[in-house]
């Protein structure tokens, strides 16, 4: 196949000892299920306040659309044995809808630095599904352009949704000069070695060009007989040359400029990657905030993105994707079931917020079967 090469990293494989999966790598708190009822509960109120303030309702993470794209996800052909896992089992190819976001569940100016999204939703596999009762028949990847999550546990998510609640009601302004500082604290945080706080390690990350970026499902999945984290990464030169480059323009929806005037002109390819689990205790599948260390276990290539030009920004294919759509990490094959705790709290929150949108905007809930629902 054009474009793909096995690397290097491939022929160390045979001596790795990925671990296998098994139900008892998921470990459920005693207090779990009270943990994920105050967690929806809070998610509940930051989706109200939303609705108040737009009289429109948003996702309570995610809110803010940059472009929708359509494109293709080509397995590459000749992977290795331990690769060849669910969707990724053999060479086929199959239509993608993928959706770029600002990570926040408040609409906010771009000029605010943040985490940002690329949701993946992979049209018609076959297979059995994660939950009994999902017939969507489709595979949602949730990427996000850092390989961890402050909270990376159930009981710091409940933390991070009541401050998120607090910040809700934060001006931009106030939030544009929190970033600066942010960006201060977190360069002294690196030089002596300590952890960053939620808040810091969101806005002082860089604000860059956001088709550049690197982006990473966090958590950890299954991957057939294993378990992986999964991560995009721009692959052709056009979007490589993006990485890193710093927003250079005024206006508080820049980031949606940058995406439209790309794809005007230019089609673009990232390659989808597994990072294979080989160690629980260095590679924790409870605790996503716990970086796993690529020393260990490197992202390895598996697929990949293809996306032509296209007009990413129309009014009908935001509203679809904005209104119409929704992406779940629990949209997935059985091969593919989310893990953590993280995971599932989102299998609950997931499900609250998208109900509530869609009851709110009298928007009806679709689950695409075809590339051509996406509008041009």
């Amino acid at each position: 196949m054009r474009n793909f090469r096995p690397p290097a990293a491939f022929m160390k494989m045979s001596w790795m000892n990925y671990l296998k999966y098994t139900p008892e790598v998921e470990h459920r708190r005693a207090d779990e299920d009270e943990i994920v009822a105050k967690i929806v509960d809070e998610l509940h109120a930051l989706n109200a306040v939303a609705y108040d303030k737009h009289q429109h309702a948003t996702r309570d993470a995610h809110a803010k659309s940059h472009g929708v794209l359509r494109g293709d996800l080509t397995v590459y052909p000749d992977l290795p044995g331990v690769l060849r896992q669910g969707l990724f089992g053999q060479p086929a190819s199959y239509p993608v809808m993928v959706r770029l976001s600002t990570a926040a569940g408040e609409i906010r100016s771009d000029q605010i630095a943040g985490l940002r999204g690329f949701a993946v939703k992979v049209l018609g596999v076959p297979g059995p599904r994660a939950l009994p009762d999902d017939d969507t028949g489709n595979q949602d990847f949730l990427l996000v352009n850092k390989p961890t999550i402050p909270f990376g546990h159930v009981e710091a998510y409940l933390a991070a949704m009541r401050l998120a609640k607090k910040q809700a009601k934060v001006p931009d302004a106030a939030l544009k000069v929190a970033g600066v500082v942010a960006r201060t604290a977190g360069h002294v945080l690196d030089a002596v070695q300590l952890p960053k706080p939620a808040p810091v390690a969101g806005l002082g990350m860089p604000n860059t060009h956001i088709l550049g970026e690197t982006f990473h499902s966090m958590a950890a999945l299954r991957y057939g007989d294993y378990l992986a984290k999964i991560s995009a990464a721009p692959l052709s030169e056009p979007v490589r040359t993006l990485t890193g480059v710093p927003i250079d323009r005024d206006g508080d929806g820049v980031l949606r400029e940058l995406v439209v005037d790309f794809f005007r002109d230019n089609a673009a390819e990232y390659e989808l990657r597994a990072q294979l689990c080989t160690d629980i205790s260095t590679m924790p599948v409870e605790d996503a905030s716990v970086l796993w260390p690529e020393s260990e276990s490197p992202h390895l290539p598996i697929a990949k993105l293809s996306f032509p030009p296209q007009d990413a920004g129309s009014a009908a294919r935001r509203v679809y994707a904005d209104d119409v759509l929704s992406f779940n990490p629990w949209h997935a094959l059985a091969a593919h079931r989310p893990l953590g705790s993280i995971m599932r709290v989102r299998r609950q929150a997931y499900e609250a917020s998208t109900s509530f949108r869609h009851a709110m905007n009298a928007v009806p809930r679709v689950e695409p079967r075809s590339i051509e629902e996406l509008p041009g």
